[in-house]
């Protein structure tokens, strides 16, 4: 008679560990990009177009990274 074993230990599965890394690895590049664009547009706007959509340019920052937090 054989017997088949299998020894498979979920605490260490390199193929999901991989895999995870690389979802992370891509989430935080679309979250950067997003940051990076939000920020950018925003920053190039002048502080009386700023002032029209109720945005200070020292809030630019923050509304950029909460907006890449939220959009992923």
């Amino acid at each position: 008679m054989a017997y088949a074993l299998s020894n498979t230990n979920s605490a260490f599965n390199l193929s999901a560990n991989l895999h995870a890394v690389a979802e992370a690895w891509k989430t935080a590049g679309v979250k950067r990009a997003i940051f990076n664009r939000t920020f950018n547009e925003l920053n190039a706007l002048g502080d009386r177009e700023l002032a029209d959509i109720g945005i200070a340019r020292n809030e630019i920052r923050t509304l950029a990274r909460d907006l890449a937090e939220q959009a992923v």
